[in-house]
């Protein structure tokens, strides 16, 4: 794929006209999906797709289309009727001042040089590690690409080769434990392992559900659990337009109101993550763009569009300016400590429904889900029925955090609406001292 887009690129460049200029935008998957239910394999597919982003610019007009590729010859003519449509509809558009493209080409190549082993391996490992449990999940598995390239003769090409499996041990009723698994090496051991845990914790989902009263509790969050406490800031709390625009929730933090725990270190690392280390505009990301140092505002993720409107300089961000490789470095509290350190209170394996109840107080609202536990003297003693919390992210990674896990995980996006996402979280587990329940 990587020659036929060059090819692409270099077949639009003949066809331009004086003034006009270009970019192309490539994202291209072959994944292989299995999805399973009762422990068995229900369904299994690939799907290989190509898709192409064309902007067609004269001066400060653009125009966009997006195309799905055949991957061979039949995609150069089809070039040719869209920039004849492109053409047409710049005649109808405004120009657009906060356009900045970028001007110094900048090419690069990125390979991993991982392998997957074939998905008949994984799934094989997975069904031997589940026998005699109904686990229900998806497995997503191979190489993902994506490329850049402009009139200006710059190409920039990322493949990455990954798997994601999403997937829970089903218990009864709206008990279940869930898990979710990543990364660019196959490892049945480190598989084998995950799942027996789960079943561990499957089996403490049989005894008698507890309620709690409405209250303050310490609480041990998961990787998983933190993961969608920190998904709430990547609304429009690590962005710098949102920032300069008053709506962010990171603005008394920015402003030095208020402030997390110095435990709390939060990292855009571009480097280790899943997502492609250039954008749409054709600027290169850099490898760690620091957002939150030992609790304090580091930075923000600044786009093109926003550095122009602002005369900034950016960041390589993308549009929506929001981490696409979120790393929350690593704390002291080894994980095998974990129930001993929390002493009495819950154990939070999964949240959801979350929501911004105040935003600009940094002040979410949500539901525990699934394997949520109740924990006296260091052991599990009963599953609790879901509960609702509303508390400030300022105090959960604050005042209240107690400590961070030494182990981390590595969490994808299993996204695969329209294409498989590349985002991915690289979390520990958040021990802290109260979170208020309030239903």
């Amino acid at each position: 794929m990587r020659a036929h887009f060059s090819r692409l690129a270099e077949h639009l460049r003949s066809q331009l006209q004086a003034g006009e200029a270009f970019t192309l935008w490539l994202s291209a998957e072959r994944t292989d999906f299995v999805r399973f239910n009762h422990g068995k394999v229900r369904q299994a597919g690939q799907v290989a797709q190509s898709y192409l982003d064309i902007k067609l610019v004269l001066g400060e007009k653009h125009v966009s289309q997006n195309l799905s590729l055949a991957g061979n010859d039949d995609d150069l003519p089809l070039i040719d009727r869209i920039l004849i449509e492109l053409r047409a509809a710049l005649q109808d558009v405004a120009d657009d001042p906060y356009m900045l493209l970028n001007a110094v080409p900048q090419s690069s190549e990125r390979l991993d040089a991982t392998a997957l082993p074939p998905s008949e391996t994984m799934v094989a490992d997975i069904l031997a590690a589940a026998e005699g449990v109904d686990l229900v999940g998806i497995l997503a598995a191979g190489p993902v690409q994506y490329g850049f390239a402009n009139s200006q003769g710059q190409l920039n090409w990322q493949e990455t080769v990954s798997w994601n499996f999403d997937w829970s041990l089903y218990a009864h009723g709206d008990k279940a434990v869930k898990r979710g698994s990543a990364g660019k090496v196959w490892s049945s051991e480190q598989l084998r392992i995950e799942i027996a845990e789960a079943r561990e914790q499957l089996a403490l989902l049989k005894r008698p559900v507890k309620t709690l009263a409405p209250g303050s509790y310490r609480a041990y969050f998961t990787p998983a659990a933190l993961a969608e406490l920190m998904s709430m800031l990547n609304w429009g709390g690590y962005s710098e337009k949102q920032l300069r625009a008053k709506r962010s929730p990171l603005l008394k933090l920015a402003d030095g109101e208020l402030s997390f725990s110095p435990m709390l270190t939060v990292t855009e690392d571009t480097l280790q993550g899943l997502a492609p280390a250039f954008q749409a505009e054709g600027f290169i990301k850099p490898d760690r763009v620091p957002l939150i140092s030992a609790g304090k505002y580091a930075g923000s993720l600044v786009s093109p569009r926003t550095a122009k409107e602002y005369g900034i300089a950016g960041n390589g961000a993308g549009v929506w300016e929001s981490s696409e490789s979120l790393d929350v470095a690593a704390g002291s509290l080894p994980h095998q400590d974990v129930l001993k350190a929390l002493g009495t209170g819950l154990y939070v394996s999964n949240l959801w429904y979350l929501n911004f109840s105040d935003r600009m107080a940094g002040r979410v609202t949500g539901m525990t889900r699934f394997a949520t536990f109740w924990v006296e003297n260091g052991e599990i003693v009963a599953p609790l029925n879901v509960m609702r919390f509303d508390d400030s992210l300022y105090r959960l990674l604050g005042s209240e955090l107690e400590a961070l896990t030494v182990e981390r995980d590595l969490l994808a996006d299993p996204g695969s609406y329209g294409a498989r996402s590349s985002a991915s979280a690289r979390l520990p587990g958040a021990l802290v001292r109260a979170v208020n329940l309030v239903l």
